[in-house]
């Protein structure tokens, strides 16, 4: 699984002028999954996403954690994350997992999270999405369950 995650003042997301999910301040995640991800890579997501120390202490410092600031996550489904383009201009996305396979995978990693006492928001699965965010920093860090950066 693969993470982009950025540290928000607010976030939203709108599907046909609906609001289908709205966090004040905490984590806006677009989360991807890939083929063969299963349970080792949604704990790994999950608890680098709760535990991530990038918020900051009375000092300044990027010291606390989302659960530490009372903060929320927003968790947008994104299949671009597994786009290749090192062949031609158009990417290929073979390499992220099937919507079925990728709609279960990101439930879990949501029941997760939720199960460590955060609010969670969400995007809707395979829609067409409009997302609006207070980017706090900028602060933007990239996790991937493989390691693979």
């Amino acid at each position: 699984m693969r993470a982009v995650t950025q540290r928000v003042s607010q976030a939203q997301v709108t599907v046909a002028d609906e609001t289908v999910g709205k966090i004040d301040h905490g984590l806006l995640v677009y989360l991807g999954a890939a083929k063969g991800d299963g349970p080792k890579d949604i704990e790994y997501i999950a608890s680098k996403l709760a535990g991530l120390r990038i918020f900051a202490d009375d000092e300044g410092r990027m010291s606390k954690s989302v659960q530490d600031v009372a903060g929320s996550v927003l968790i947008v489904s994104q299949f671009t994350l597994f786009g290749d383009t090192r062949k031609g201009r158009r990417p290929s996305f073979d390499g992220a997992a099937p919507p079925d396979q990728a709609l279960l995978l990101v439930e879990q990693t949501v029941r997760a999270l939720k199960a460590q006492n955060l609010p969670v928001e969400t995007g809707r699965f395979r829609a067409h999405m409009h997302v609006t965010a207070t980017v706090n920093g900028p602060i933007t860090i990239l996790l991937d369950s493989k390691k693979q950066f």
